[in-house]
C-alpha cells in the first residue's frame, strides 16, 4: 500500500498476528499520529488478547479506543465466549469441517465482525478518519468457517459503509485473499513485534498449541522458516 499521509485510519486491533501486521502497515502508510487502534471486548474467554492489543498499540505509539459489546452476545453459546458451556475444539478448522461439514465452526461468534465493522465505522467517522482497516484473511473464510471474513462479506460491508457515510469512509481488507503465512511473511519484513501478540483461544501463560488458531499460527511461522517468539 502506498504512503497516504494526511488521511486518518482506524484499525480493528485484536492483538493477534493479522491485526498487528495490519497496524504496522497502517503506521508505515499513514504515520502513527494518524492511526487509531480499536479493540473490542465481546465476552471472550479471557483478557489476554486485549492486553496484547494494548501492548501492540503502545509499541507503535498510536491512540487506542475500546468498546465493550459483550451484552449483545449474552444469549449465544459460542464456545469462544466466557459463559459458554461448550469446549473449544482441539483441532484445525479443516478437521472440524471434515467431521461436521462446511459452514461456521463452533468458535464463530454470531455476525461478530459485522457488528465490529459497523461500530468501527461510526467511531472512525467521529474521529475524522477516511478508512477502516480490517484484517480478515483467506484461511478464515475457507469453507465458510467464518463467513464474516469472506470476500463477499467485505465487499458488502464496504458498500454499506461507503453508502451509509455518504462516501466519507471506506473499508479496506488487504489480507482477504491472502493466507496467514503470507501475512506473517509481510510482518517479518516489517519487524512486527509478534512477541507481544496473542492468538490462542485459551488464556493460559503460554499458547495451548491445540486450538485451531494456534495450529494456524504455528503453520504460518513454519511456512516462513521462522520461530514463533511465543514458543521460543
Amino acid at each position: 500500500m502506498a504512503e497516504t499521509y494526511g488521511e486518518k485510519a482506524l484499525v480493528l486491533c485484536s492483538g493477534g498476528v493479522d491485526s498487528t501486521t495490519l497496524l504496522a502497515m497502517a503506521v508505515k502508510r499513514f504515520g502513527a499520529q494518524n492511526v487509531f487502534a480499536l479493540s473490542i471486548s465481546y465476552g471472550q474467554r479471557h483478557g489476554r488478547e486485549i492486553e496484547a492489543a494494548q501492548a501492540v498499540a503502545a509499541f507503535y505509539g498510536v491512540q487506542q479506543r475500546f468498546l465493550d459489546l459483550a451484552a449483545i452476545f449474552a444469549d449465544s453459546n459460542c464456545s469462544l465466549l466466557a459463559h459458554s458451556t461448550e469446549a473449544v475444539p482441539e483441532s484445525s478448522y479443516a478437521q472440524q469441517q471434515a467431521e461436521g461439514g462446511d459452514g461456521p465452526v463452533s468458535t464463530y461468534v454470531p455476525f461478530r465482525n459485522g457488528l465490529f465493522l459497523s461500530s468501527a465505522a461510526s467511531m472512525a467517522l467521529s474521529l475524522g478518519c477516511s478508512v477502516v482497516l480490517y484484517g480478515a484473511h483467506h484461511d478464515d473464510w475457507a469453507g465458510d468457517a467464518y463467513p464474516d471474513c469472506s470476500q463477499a462479506f467485505v465487499d458488502a460491508m464496504g458498500a454499506a459503509i461507503s453508502e451509509g457515510t455518504g462516501g466519507q469512509l471506506r473499508l479496506e481488507a488487504p489480507f482477504v485473499q491472502l493466507t496467514k503465512a503470507d501475512i506473517v511473511r509481510e510482518g517479518l519484513a516489517l519487524g512486527v513485534p509478534y512477541q507481544l501478540t496473542w492468538s490462542c483461544y485459551e488464556g493460559g501463560e503460554t499458547p495451548c498449541g491445540k486450538c485451531a488458531t494456534c495450529i494456524d499460527r504455528a503453520a504460518a511461522f513454519a511456512a516462513n522458516n521462522a520461530l514463533d517468539p511465543l514458543l521460543g
